[in-house]
């Protein structure tokens, strides 16, 4: 903190943009306006802010490890209206943020929002403190259950290409599954140690490969398989059948909704891109939009085209099928094997699936590096000096080692308890909307009147739709909060509500204990 001063929400004159001088780029001017010296190397155009984000919510990703989810409750109807209902509610969330990050164009993204929004400058620490710590550990949450969702990936794909679970295939213990998830982030790291032009070019070819890619499998999947659903299984058929005791048809729907919820989650990144995107106040809310849009579009299809090839609901959900009950596996490796006799077809359909989720936690391993670079250049992490050094490329090294070491801690839970590291990583879709709703929230109420927006804006419509945005958040907080498994057990409690709870009380005492003496929220590092 030695040699930075308090950033106050007013800040920003012409002054400090003539003083830190006027001959640079409307994005440098910008972001000294407001309150930071530029130091990351701005290369990215709008495509590569758009893949980032594109990658990191790719639906190759959330619906293809959470299909079972969808078929267990409720099944085709769940899956085929509920995608569409949380979109849209989605793309309200996403229109709220794009909002506000055209008037705040900065790579700390949410907390800095937080506290720029609250008029009473004694509120903004305190805003941008919560928000914050949600969302950097909402992120890390996000990147440890994608890496462990290719992890266990792989450990299907290593049994069926053995001889699947009936024909005496290797299944991967535990232990070997975090290391192949510690294996998986230890490469993300070194590739996100690259120059950012490298990490452009990887981003745009991983939403390359996610488009594509649902595209041939929503296409050939069911194209393959001998028998196909009917249109009216797909479209109207609702299953009640679960092993979860739930008989009530709304709380069936509702826990079938979390397939696709889960999956529309990480578009902040687009935010945190933003010192490193040219066009910045414009480019980064397309970025959020355009990404959330062509998934839910992407998106929908995939669920569609690949619900066409399920006929038996049971079958795909037991342990006892050759992927062990993981139902989409089961799904490509029937289709496969019942044309052709061998379902090797459809293990290379898995391995599609799992490029797209290696690339999509490479890319959260960079959204995440940049928000501790920026929450560490603002002095909230212990050894914030160390955490924001960028090296010869401008790339926050240590910031993305950082980030890959605390997704391996977060993952070794499930080597005790599969129920704690739910747990955990549950705070990825909670946690993370959470922080998404909070400046929302402070935009609709403490800033309504002294607001000024950027150039994307909602015009009068802002307030509207940032007040939707705020109930959604606190909708899905209390629906994803509700047991899923009846009798509650010890081991069937839904711990959402213990791991978020959890982290506002960490939060909050830290506050009390010690930031609130020393945390100021943003801090200029404009000399002079």
């Amino acid at each position: 903190m030695t040699g930075q001063s308090s950033y106050s929400r007013l800040a920003g004159d012409d002054a400090a943009v003539i003083s830190a001088g006027g001959g640079d780029d409307y994005d440098a001017k910008k972001l000294r306006l407001l309150g930071y010296e530029p130091q990351l190397k701005r290369n990215l155009s709008l495509l590569s802010n758009f893949s980032v984000t594109f990658s990191i919510i790719s639906v190759l990703t959330g619906i293809t490890t959470l299909y079972g989810t969808g078929l267990e409750f409720g099944g085709p109807v769940a899956m085929v209206y509920g995608w569409p209902i949380a979109g849209i509610f989605t793309i309200i969330v996403g229109l709220a943020m794009a909002e506000i990050c055209s008037a705040y164009p900065t790579s700390g993204g949410l907390y800095f929002w937080s506290a720029r929004l609250c008029s009473e400058r004694r509120w903004g620490p305190l805003a941008s403190w919560f928000t914050g710590w949600f969302n950097i550990v909402g992120q890390w949450a996000v990147t440890t259950s994608v890496d462990f969702s290719l992890a266990q990936l792989i450990q299907v794909i290593i049994l069926l290409s053995t001889g699947g679970n009936n024909g005496g295939g290797y299944l991967a213990s535990k232990y070997v599954v975090i290391a192949f998830h510690a294996a998986i982030l230890l490469s993300h790291a070194f590739i996100n140690s690259l120059p950012i032009s490298w990490l452009s070019f990887f981003g745009q070819f991983a939403a390359a490969w996610n488009m594509l890619g649902v595209f041939v499998l929503m296409i050939a999947v069911p194209a393959v398989a001998t028998e196909r659903a009917s249109a009216k299984f797909v479209f109207t058929h609702f299953n009640t059948d679960n092993s979860a005791g739930i008989h009530s048809n709304l709380y069936i729907f509702v826990l079938g909704l979390l397939m696709s919820q889960y999956t529309l989650t990480g578009y902040d990144a687009s935010a945190h891109m933003t010192e490193e995107t040219k066009n910045a106040d414009r480019n980064g809310p397309i970025g959020i939009i355009s990404a959330i849009g062509i998934s839910i579009v992407v998106g929908w299809g995939y669920i569609i085209g690949i619900t066409f090839a399920v006929k038996d609901i049971p079958y795909l959900l037991s342990p006892d099928n050759e992927a062990g009950g993981y139902a989409i596996a089961q799904v490509f490796y029937l289709a496969f094997k019942s044309r052709y006799g061998s379902g090797v077809g459809g293990i290379v359909c898995l391995g599609i699936v799992a490029v797209a989720i290696y690339f999509c936690g490479m890319s959260s391993v960079t959204s995440n590096s940049r928000m501790v670079y920026a929450f560490s250049r603002d002095g909230a992490m212990p050894l914030s000096p160390v955490w924001h050094r960028v090296n010869k490329h401008e790339v926050p090294i240590n910031a993305v080692w950082l980030s890959a070491f605390v997704s391996l801690c977060m993952a070794l839970p499930s080597l005790g308890s599969l129920v704690a590291f739910q747990a955990m990583v549950s705070i990825a879709t909670i946690g993370l909307y959470i922080a998404y709703a909070l400046p929302i929230f402070f935009r609709v109420t403490l800033a309504r009147k002294h607001f000024v927006q950027g150039p994307f804006n909602l015009g009068r419509y802002g307030v509207l739709v940032g007040w939707v945005a705020v109930l959604w958040v606190v909708t899905i907080t209390v629906l994803f909060s509700l047991p899923v498994t009846y009798p509650v057990t010890k081991d069937t409690l839904n711990y959402t509500p213990v791991a978020v709870g959890g982290l506002f009380i960490l939060v909050f005492t830290s506050w009390v204990v010690s930031a609130r003496h020393w945390f100021k929220g943003p801090v200029t590092n404009l000399s002079g």
